[in-house]
């Protein structure tokens, strides 16, 4: 499913117009992103939890030349499936 399927998706249980679900939906979005952006954990009981975890910079290499390089340090986001979704996947 992509957006445009969600949205629709959304618009059709909610019984809105696909404007709205979409705005609805990029709220989320954009609230979550800030969130995270700022170094909070967003945490939705049942769905999962978004955090961001930090990478330590590392040695790697060119897969074409295999001429060794640096990877620079960055922060990677990470979601973890919470137990409503992991029983619903799993049954």
């Amino acid at each position: 499913m992509n957006k445009g399927e969600l949205v629709a998706s959304m618009a059709d249980h909610s019984k809105t117009s696909k404007a709205d679900a979409e705005r609805s939906l990029n709220c989320v979005i954009d609230c979550i992103i800030s969130a995270l952006k700022k170094g909070h954990d967003v945490n939705l009981v049942g769905f999962g939890s978004f955090n961001v975890q930090k990478r330590n910079a590392r040695e790697g290499r060119n897969p074409k030349t295999g001429q060794k390089m640096q990877i620079a340090a960055y922060k990677q986001p990470v979601f973890k499936a919470g137990k409503k979704m992991k029983d619903a996947c799993n049954s």
